[in-house]
């Protein structure tokens, strides 16, 4: 098995998340007593999530960019950047590694096309809903995305920073969140991509009337698979 190197701590909820699956998905198919090859650099989220918010992107990339070198240096065979909003930085990180970059937002598109839908709401952070970085990756996979109004994404933006990433689930929040999902629906959304990997701790496949797509564990998986390809 080929190691995966991971870029976690943003936020260290969903890290963890991302640690859990990648070594089910292992077990899984390999049986018995396996678990994941992976090397893990978890930042100081507390230092990122400001940067996020004073627009210094290039910055928070040469964090992200080193921290992949780092797992490079620990042997990792490959790099994951645990959390969507940050794959702005994307290209920076995967010119600073000679190791291949799996990309979130492809995984994500895959499962959505292997699902045979084209047009999907994104939930995430404001960074992910409003910006082109994400939403244009996953266009030119072929998928029509369309995203909550102002005040909905405003909404699902808080939830994230000031419960999810603090490990605070709600149930009043999962109701608002039900709400944000059956607007899109209405609006056309065939899917849900759930493009924050806190979002998972909330929402459940059961918690909308169309499929969700979570991206943590479409990244993981798609993680383990190359790992494991020969």
């Amino acid at each position: 098995m080929k190691r995966i190197g991971l870029i976690g701590g943003m936020s260290w909820e969903s890290t963890a998340e991302y640690y859990r699956l990648l070594n089910e998905f292992t077990r899984d198919r390999l049986g018995g007593f396996h678990s994941a090859r992976c090397v893990l650099y978890s930042v100081d989220f507390a230092e990122i999530e400001e940067l996020q918010v004073q627009g210094r992107w290039e910055e928070a990339g040469e964090i992200l960019a080193a921290a992949a070198r780092s797992v490079e240096n620990a042997g990792a065979d490959m790099v994951l950047i645990c959390t969507n909003t940050m794959h702005k930085v994307a290209g920076q990180v995967a010119a600073a590694v000679a190791v291949p970059l799996l990309h979130l937002a492809d995984a994500t598109a895959d499962a959505v096309r292997a699902a045979g839908l084209r047009k999907v709401g994104l939930l995430g952070t404001a960074f992910t809903m409003e910006q082109d970085f994400y939403r244009a990756r996953l266009e030119t996979g072929g998928l029509e995305v369309c995203v909550p109004n102002a005040e909905d994404r405003a909404l699902v933006h808080r939830v994230i920073y000031d419960e999810l990433c603090l490990g605070r689930v709600r149930g009043e929040s999962r109701k608002e969140y039900q709400r944000v999902i059956g607007n899109l629906v209405e609006a056309g959304a065939e899917g849900i991509i759930l493009g924050c990997t806190e979002i998972e701790l909330l929402i459940k496949a059961e918690d909308s009337p169309v499929p969700v797509f979570p991206t943590t564990r479409l990244h993981a998986e798609a993680a383990v698979h190359a790992a494991l390809a020969p």
